[in-house]
């Protein structure tokens, strides 16, 4: 009765032939933003702190780099490929895990950037970052002239 319908759901072909559908696929899937460049993130506020987890599985704990600077977190992770060594050997015959260089930007202005830790643990990579003291901004009201 039901069935899963995956997320980016194409038109039903059934009712209708359009012969310029397969351009309009082409197009839409050369042009499609794919998330190849970055991973999906939990941010949690914990009160005096918020703790960040993101999903980064398959990678070693030395492919991923965390840099700080200027009040950016930058997350970054490179994923190296043997397919190109191994192919011409003939043992694959199909290669769809991808690779490259996989990065994330995070604001941590409101954050103590020098008390922040890291671990990563079963694919998945966890920040503690506690807050600064001034977090909160003082409420005024201003009167119009």
């Amino acid at each position: 009765m039901f069935e899963l319908i995956p997320f980016d759901r194409k038109s039903n072909r059934l009712s209708y032939y359009n012969p310029f559908s397969v351009f309009e696929d082409f197009s839409r899937n050369f042009f499609a933003n794919n998330t190849l460049g970055e991973f999906r993130t939990d941010i949690k506020d914990n009160g005096d702190s918020f703790q960040l987890e993101t999903d980064l599985p398959g990678f070693k704990k030395e492919d991923i780099k965390i840099d700080i600077e200027n009040d950016v977190l930058k997350i970054s992770a490179e994923r190296r490929s043997e397919f190109e060594e191994k192919d011409s050997k003939g043992k694959y015959l199909r290669c769809e895990r991808s690779y490259g260089t996989y990065s994330r930007c995070f604001d941590v202005s409101s954050v103590k950037a020098d008390a922040i830790t890291a671990s990563y643990e079963n694919g998945v990579l966890t920040l503690n970052m506690p807050k600064k003291d001034n977090l909160i901004p003082a409420s005024r009201h201003l009167e119009i002239e």
